[in-house]
């Protein structure tokens, strides 16, 4: 099939474009090619390209910039979601979009469902539900996929980040009371194929199995990286000072994922030693 992918040169964007070339044309548009918060500018990509499935894999992720930029955050998140789904109307166009575990209040204690109610509490959740609100509402062929925690070879991400910081500190501190799903973007790309094969639509939970709390996710990617050198330490999260509020608990359930594709994803853990696997060469100039 033709897949017009938005955000092609992202972290989650450039291995959706790796993995959707397997089996389908692809045209990836950027921020240089597009402008989606435009709805002409949407209208017209699309008209260009006539393709029958999109996948938005743009966003504004910054989660604490957020807080200060809601007019920007709502205007990508929310806004270019309406655009792409309206210039989709009366056109036998799917939708693939991404969503977040930030939609729930991190209140629960067991993984949310996916018709479970969804109340963020920081303006990117918000951003994000009102972007899905906006596709329920105005598309019929949609898929939204809630993912979380997101790591990959071409972005910033945790565990960069904890690996640059073992570079120049022998000691580390990080919260351990928010619980989550850490996800390899390459393994997220691979689901995504497997959802578009199997004609699906609707709302899905997607992430690598298994869960932990930031603090154990930092421990770990030491671990298997090889540094026996630097101390982590856990902390609660009010003892961060971060702009946006966090969920304490956001696992979500994968058994929809599951009876629909047929497919499990693999554990996090197997997950981060792909990841790192694939970055072996940029890790002696960490390490």
């Amino acid at each position: 099939m033709k897949i017009l992918l938005l955000g092609h040169k992202g972290m989650l964007g450039s291995d959706l474009l790796t993995q959707m070339r397997l089996h389908h044309e692809v045209v990836g548009m950027d921020q240089e090619e597009i402008d989606i918060t435009s709805a002409g500018e949407c209208a017209k990509a699309i008209e260009n390209t006539t393709p029958q499935i999109i996948i938005n894999a743009a966003a504004y992720t910054n989660v604490d910039g957020c807080e200060t930029a809601k007019e920007e955050c709502f205007a990508v998140n929310a806004e270019a979601v309406k655009n792409i789904a309206m210039s989709c109307q009366n056109k036998n166009i799917r939708i693939v979009h991404f969503s977040t575990d930030y939609v729930f209040d991190g209140n629960g204690s067991s993984p949310y469902k996916e018709d479970e109610k969804c109340d963020p509490i920081n303006t990117y959740g918000a951003s994000k539900l009102a972007g899905e609100k906006y596709l329920q509402e105005l598309a019929r062929n949609f898929i939204i996929i809630r993912t979380a925690w997101l790591y990959g070879v071409n972005g910033k991400n945790f565990v960069r980040t904890i690996l640059e910081k073992a570079r120049t500190t022998p000691r580390l501190t990080v919260v351990d009371d928010q619980i989550g799903s850490p996800t390899h973007t390459k393994d997220l790309a691979a689901a995504v194929d497997h959802l578009i094969e199997k004609n699906a639509q609707g709302i899905f939970h997607v992430t690598n199995r298994g869960s932990c709390s930031w603090y154990k996710f930092a421990v770990k990617i030491l671990q298997e990286a090889g540094i026996d050198d630097v101390e982590v330490s856990p902390i609660n999260s009010d003892q961060l000072v971060r702009a946006a509020k966090r969920p304490a608990y956001s696992v979500m359930s994968m058994q929809k994922f599951i009876a629909t594709t047929g497919k499990a994803m693999q554990p996090w853990q197997l997950g981060l030693q792909g990841y790192l696997e694939s970055v072996k060469s940029r890790l002696h100039t960490l390490t």
